[in-house]
């Protein structure tokens, strides 16, 4: 008995992200600019924020989307020094879209622009400066999303000289993954400076979890290592 091949439509519920679309972290996301057939994805990520980086306004159906959900779009791509799109962004509106989200209240939020490469590679390169990664780790990252063309040196050279101190962090409305990250900072810093008890024979004090307090002293010399490096 042969066997038939069922021949079946395709499934209204497909749904198709945007192009360059990836998790950053929990909850925050990336993407290219987002088209029609893109918002049953969207619709899935029960999305608050978008925080739109392209010089061009977004599409009447894509406002209409936001709208319909309940998202709010801050739109920070508006190029003030020169009108040609291939300009980077500004220092404010890279400063101003991290402020955006650092705030817990923000989530779940995505960040994007035309082709999901060199803007938002941008605002994310400076969020892994926020975060601690070295420059190796930021560049690969930017240059994976940049494409087969790769990455522009100037976005990387601004990525690298970003002021991280610029960026209004308020330890008590942090998304819950930024304040992870930090503990686990600290305890690979306190587990260091123990070692070193250990080594000159000193009293190993009691180590615990850290305190809001604890925490912003971490994040200022962090803030500190990251503008000097």
């Amino acid at each position: 008995m042969k066997a038939q091949i069922v021949r079946r439509p395709p499934s209204s519920k497909v749904v198709v992200p945007p192009i360059n679309f990836a998790c950053v972290e929990r909850a925050l996301y990336r993407c290219g600019q987002p088209a029609p057939i893109n918002f049953p994805f969207l619709k899935e990520l029960r999305l608050k924020t978008i925080v739109w980086l392209a010089v061009e306004d977004p599409s009447d159906q894509f406002f209409a989307f936001a709208d319909e959900h309940g998202i709010d779009v801050h739109h920070l791509g508006i190029v003030t020094e020169g009108s040609n799109p291939w300009d980077q962004l500004t220092e404010s509106s890279i400063v101003t879209a991290l402020n955006i989200i650092m705030r817990k209240e923000a989530y779940p939020l995505m960040v994007c622009c035309g082709m999901g490469r060199h803007r938002s590679g941008t605002v994310i390169g400076c969020l892994r400066r926020l975060q601690g990664w070295n420059l190796a780790s930021i560049s690969e990252e930017y240059r994976r999303f940049a494409g087969a063309r790769g990455g522009r040196v100037l976005i990387e050279l601004h990525i690298e000289a970003f002021d991280t101190a610029t960026v209004d962090i308020d330890m008590d409305n942090v998304p819950q993954w930024y304040r992870t990250n930090l503990t686990q900072q600290y305890q690979h810093q306190q587990l260091i400076r123990d070692e070193e008890r250990e080594e000159n024979n000193q009293e190993e004090p009691a180590t615990g979890l850290p305190t809001n307090a604890s925490l912003n002293n971490e994040l200022s010399t962090h803030q500190i290592q990251t503008t000097v490096s």
